[in-house]
């Protein structure tokens, strides 16, 4: 079994592995040149975003500088938004629904480390994927952590750290982020 299987079915992999280790440079390699495109230069950052990512739907834009891992994981729906210093780590699946908007300095992460020092030290880790879903507004500084599902019509407070499932129709904050308020969904 190849650590590129192990890594997307959410098993102990090695993130060093001479493959994995290759797709991550030539990732960032399109990212660095997405980065230091023109800001102007809409159709040409556009382009180059669609051989990065999985999927890109309609509408969207990333502002520069942008950094994943792979980007071969990652989708992103119509109409999606994200502000400067985004950074994916997508070993695992990261998608977006429609109509999301991500605030400045914000970080979604699908890597974890095990608990266990011996693995730790043997430079292992796993990946479970992040799901973000329809008309979701993610203030600036959030960061997501691996495995979290974030429901539909959701706003997230700037500055909060997502650790687990967020349900549809809610706001949400803090550190670690909590529902602040239930939102009418009329």
């Amino acid at each position: 079994m190849t650590e590129h299987y192990k890594m997307i079915r959410g098993e102990l992999y090695d993130p060093n592995n001479h493959n994995l280790f290759a797709l991550r440079i030539r990732c960032k390699k399109m990212c660095q040149q997405y980065n230091s495109i023109e800001y102007d230069n809409f159709l040409e950052k556009c382009s180059l975003m669609k051989k990065i990512l999985k999927e890109a739907k309609g509408t969207f834009l990333i502002e520069q500088p942008f950094m994943c891992d792979y980007g071969v994981h990652i989708s992103v729906g119509e109409n999606f938004y994200s502000n400067h210093n985004l950074i994916i780590l997508d070993p695992a699946e990261v998608s977006f629904g429609d109509n999301v908007f991500i605030g400045p300095n914000c970080g979604f992460y699908t890597a974890e480390h095990p608990l266990d020092a011996e693995h730790r030290k043997l430079g292992k880790e796993f990946a479970k994927p992040i799901k973000v879903g329809n008309n979701v507004w993610i203030g600036g500084g959030v960061s997501v952590l691996a495995g979290v599902t974030i429901g539909n019509n959701v706003v997230i407070g700037a500055g909060s750290v997502v650790t687990k499932d967020v349900p549809d129709n809610c706001v949400i904050g803090g550190v670690p982020a909590k529902i602040i308020k239930k939102l009418d969904n009329n």
